[in-house]
C-alpha cells in the first residue's frame, strides 16, 4: 500500500525519542538559562529585555502575550525597566493611545551583558558537571545537530 502524500515519513523510534527528548531538554535548558541572576532584574524583567533585543519594537499589548501575562502586569514590568533606563517609549505614529517600546542603550548593553552571563554560567555548569571526553562528546553533538539544522 503506498503512502499518502500528506502523510509524514516514517521514522525510527530512535529518532522519535531523540526528537521528543531534545525539545523537552532544549526547553529546560532556555528556562534555566533565562532564570541566571541579572544584577537588579527579576526574571520577568529579564525575559522581556531579552524579547525586546530579540524582537525589537514591542506594544505593552504585544509584549503581555507574549510573555503570557496580563496587561496590567506588563505595565509593571514596564514601569520597573523604565525606572531603569532600559528601556524607551515612543507614542505610536499609527495610534497615539499606544506607546512603543524599544530597548535603550543601557537596556542594549544589559541585554549583552546577561547573554554574556548566561554563557559563562552554562560553561562553567559544563566544566563542573561533565568531564573532557563527556565535553568532546558533547561538542560532537552539537556538530550533528548543526548538520540537521542545515548550518
Amino acid at each position: 500500500m503506498a503512502s499518502s502524500p500528506d502523510r509524514e515519513p516514517a521514522t525510527s523510534p530512535a529518532a522519535t525519542a531523540a526528537a521528543r527528548d531534545l525539545v523537552v531538554l532544549f526547553r529546560r535548558l532556555r528556562t534555566r538559562m533565562r532564570a541566571v541572576p541579572t544584577e537588579g532584574l527579576t526574571p520577568s524583567q529579564t525575559s522581556v529585555l531579552i524579547r525586546l533585543g530579540k524582537d525589537g519594537a514591542s506594544s505593552t499589548t504585544v509584549l503581555a502575550a507574549a510573555e503570557g501575562v496580563r496587561p496590567q502586569s506588563m505595565t509593571v514590568i514596564l514601569n520597573a525597566l523604565d525606572a531603569q533606563g532600559l528601556i524607551e517609549r515612543r507614542p505610536d505614529p499609527e495610534d497615539g493611545r499606544r506607546q512603543i517600546i524599544t530597548l535603550s542603550a543601557a537596556g542594549q548593553a544589559q541585554v549583552a551583558s546577561g547573554r554574556q552571563g548566561r554563557h559563562a554560567w552554562l560553561a562553567q555548569e559544563l566544566d563542573r558537571e561533565l568531564t573532557a571526553d563527556q565535553l568532546a562528546r558533547i561538542n560532537d553533538a552539537i556538530a550533528l545537530l548543526r548538520r540537521v539544522v542545515g548550518e
